[in-house]
């Protein structure tokens, strides 16, 4: 079966794809998706950061030594000594969320009412042994450039989108069968300058940053999620852009690209 994806075609009767990060995007401003789904318009993005990346593949590598056997050491010093990284045959793929569309066995569900298969890529799965509920687990990395650096949190309204990933995940993995908790954690990793003098080891071919660990929670909500998909349905048929939220950046772009182009008053900037 071909898959329909990009951008939206209403006479393909495919399940169409969405992934968490677009479903982000309708949240932040439901202009800004329809002119990318709707009509194929693609805003610049940023590129992703490989220092992330490589933090997730260590935590991942972490966790893994102890999947399905036994807890963490991190786990045990904040509290979680009765839980396990969780270990199932598909756990490859439900990571890998460029691909999230490939097959069944991958991180999405289908959405029959709206015909959407929806998914991402998760970081990781913790087991409670004794109940079998799950818990979503996702790794942050931060930095904190302040000199009096304060402990990371999950306040902020960019975090905000933290928090609906983890709401969507619980959503799709409650979808996939399993029982899960609404507790979620987030495992942060903080590179730290603080105190140290340093960076490139006695062997100058190497170069160690250190990183506090944190380990915070989350009491996710998911009953916007299938609301959200709806809506998202709804809006992608529409004929006419609908507004830009307030505080939407492509929308100032946007707005002053069309009057740098089409006038000399330059009101438009006020």
């Amino acid at each position: 079966m071909a898959r329909h994806r990009g951008q939206y075609k209403p006479d393909n009767t495919n399940p169409y794809e969405l992934s968490r990060g677009k479903v982000e995007t309708f949240v932040r401003c439901p202009a800004c998706f329809w002119l990318d789904r709707a009509k194929g318009v693609h805003f610049p993005g940023m590129p992703g950061f490989n220092l992330n990346t490589n933090t997730d593949t260590l935590l991942k590598r972490d966790f893994d030594q102890y999947r399905g056997k036994a807890t963490h050491p991190f786990m045990v010093a904040n509290g979680l000594g009765h839980l396990v990284p969780f270990e199932h045959e598909h756990l490859s793929l439900w990571e890998t969320s460029l691909h999230f569309g490939l097959s069944p066995n991958h991180f999405n569900t289908v959405h029959e009412s709206t015909n959407i298969l929806f998914g991402g890529g998760l970081d990781d799965v913790w087991i409670n042994p004794e109940t079998d509920e799950l818990h979503i687990v996702d790794y942050k990395s931060t930095a904190n450039l302040s000199k009096e650096p304060k402990p990371v949190s999950l306040e902020g309204q960019w975090k905000e989108g933290y928090k609906r990933q983890m709401d969507m995940y619980q959503w799709i993995m409650r979808r996939k069968g399993f029982s899960v908790s609404d507790i979620g954690y987030f495992v942060y990793v903080d590179g730290q300058h603080v105190g140290y003098n340093r960076m490139i080891d006695d062997d100058t071919k190497m170069a160690t940053m250190k990183f506090k660990t944190s380990l915070l929670t989350y009491k996710g909500d998911d009953s916007w999620v299938e609301l959200a998909l709806f809506k998202i349905k709804d809006l992608l048929v529409e004929k006419d852009c609908p507004a830009h939220s307030e505080k939407c950046e492509n929308e100032r772009f946007l707005r002053e690209a069309f009057y740098a182009l089409n006038t000399t008053d330059e009101s438009y900037k006020l």
